[in-house]
């Protein structure tokens, strides 16, 4: 793919729409209810978005350097296998197989069935399969069927993905920031901004306790920081995808340019837009509010009542939008997520075999994965993922696996960033087309953000955090049983 340089057909917009696009899918529209939960306070739920967004811009700007010296297809494993050797290498490839891009995928095509569902209630409503507390609907056929359709088309060749990551991504950004002007705008006079921003450095924690009761307490500063280091995985979730560009280097076109900057640029509109969406929510509602989903209808007092940190179902961004536009907010709401998600799942899909592809050439993968159908897209790479992907829609543990995705990504965006600064000393005269901005105060600034978020997820949340562990660690076995003597060979 990386070979022939004509044939490669993704410019800057392109990357930085694959950026922006894997990166907003449903996660804007409903966390910030769980954050207000745990923070309780207007000015930490928005220095925690903001916070996210600069160690996500930390990131991007880190591994714009290493995507400059390696433009290869793969992108984040080329990087690991460079600087830390193969076993590291394998064992990222293997975490993404197996949750961070297949379990994102499963969740967010499910995330699309759901709100189709606002306009066909039997997907949601009826359960089709049922084993242990796990309950099959419609929601999770539709998924797979939105899974199906986009491997499909980018299996016909890259043009179709780009042509799909455009549409979409350009639409839920156009549709966001329509979201955002008008909440705003109305929240200038609804009175909500002075009653949010009032005591606005007030920190609670509201927690359900074992009579099933809602109970709200004061934090400590000490009580803050575990809470911000461990509720920002949240954000963190929303945020997350944004080096999808770099398992796609071998298709962009000046590589060595291009992604740098889209690494930058995409990161940048989204972590904008993720704050002043907050703005917007924090104008339109407020932030407290009363338990009372099991009873919820849309009204104008109910939404009010619910507020920010009770919303329905936690779709804060449906609360909002039924301030501005009332009774049609659900259908508007499910149109911009469902947009949402689709254009999401095109880019995790269309990036992802990727990764798989430069995985097999280098023996670290199934063989047939490094072959190339006849429009240059690693087909059978595609499928694969894909199918294991359809598989974990039928899970049911969703949750989980954002968050085994989420804390894996977090533990490998460590790995690679460490490796920034390894490549320095073992390949110094090694050519640099781009150097990572900040060096080495914004790499390591970084790293500190991320192994203090990885620590506190790991001592305050161990149940939710030992999964991921497990798994990566699991690796290790398939990596000696199964593929160290073919890597040998390719090498």
């Amino acid at each position: 793919m990386e070979d022939n340089n004509s044939k490669k057909s993704l410019g800057l917009l392109d990357a930085t729409f694959l950026v922006a696009g894997s990166m907003i899918g449903s996660g804007i529209f409903i966390v910030s209810s769980d954050m207000a939960k745990d923070l309780g306070s207007s000015g930490w739920l928005l220095f925690t978005w903001l916070l996210t967004g600069i160690i996500t811009l930390f990131g991007a700007l880190s591994y714009g350097e290493l995507a400059a010296m390696f433009p290869k297809a793969g992108g984040q494993f080329v990087y690991i296998k460079e600087a830390w050797g193969k076993l590291p290498s394998f064992l990222y490839g293997w975490t993404v197989f197996t949750v961070i891009q297949t379990g994102v995928i499963a969740a967010v095509g499910v995330a699309f069935g759901k709100f189709a569902g606002v306009f066909f209630p039997v997907l949601v409503d009826k359960t089709l399969l049922e084993y242990g507390e796990v309950k099959i609907n419609g929601a999770n056929f539709v998924g797979v069927g939105t899974i199906l359709i986009l491997t499909v088309l980018n299996v016909r060749g890259i043009q179709y993905g780009k042509i799909v990551q455009a549409i979409f991504t350009s639409s839920k950004l156009i549709a966001l920031a329509v979201l955002i002007i008008a909440g705003i705008i109305v929240g200038v006079n609804s009175g909500y901004f002075g009653e949010n921003f009032t005591n606005m450095w007030h920190a609670t924690s509201t927690k359900m306790n074992d009579l099933g009761e809602w109970t709200t307490t004061d934090l400590t500063s000490v009580g803050l920081m575990i809470v911000l280091s461990t509720t920002i995985i949240n954000s963190l979730f929303s945020s997350d995808a944004w080096n999808n560009v770099t398992f796609i280097a071998g298709d962009i076109r000046n590589p060595e340019k291009n992604l740098p900057r889209s690494l930058f640029l995409g990161t940048f509109i989204v972590t904008i837009l993720y704050i002043l969406a907050n703005v917007a929510y924090l104008g339109l509602l407020p932030l407290d509010g009363k338990a009372g989903a099991e009873n919820f209808v849309y009204t104008r007092e109910a939404v009010k009542a619910t507020g920010i940190k009770f919303a329905s179902s936690g779709r804060v961004g449906t609360s909002a939008a039924y301030m501005l536009f009332g009774n049609f907010a659900n259908l508007l709401m499910a149109i911009l997520i469902m947009i949402s998600t689709f254009g999401c799942n095109n880019g995790l899909i269309m990036a992802g075999s990727r990764l798989f592809y430069a995985m097999s050439k280098d023996g670290l993968f199934f063989k047939k994965a490094s072959q190339l159908n006849r429009f240059g897209v690693p087909a059978w790479a595609m499928w694969l993922q894909s199918i294991w992907a359809i598989l974990l829609c039928f899970s049911g543990s969703y949750g989980i696996l954002i968050k085994f995705a989420t804390f894996g990504s977090m533990i490998f965006y460590i790995v690679t960033i460490a490796g920034l600064f390894k490549l320095r000393r073992t390949m110094p005269d090694a050519h640099r087309p781009y150097k990572a901005v900040g060096y080495p105060v914004i790499p390591f600034l970084y790293l500190v953000f991320a192994a203090i978020i990885c620590i506190s997820l790991t001592v305050f949340t161990f149940q939710d955090t030992i999964g991921s562990i497990i798994l990566i660690l699991g690796g290790i076995p398939v990596y000696f049983l199964f593929f160290k003597e073919k890597s040998i060979t390719k090498s």
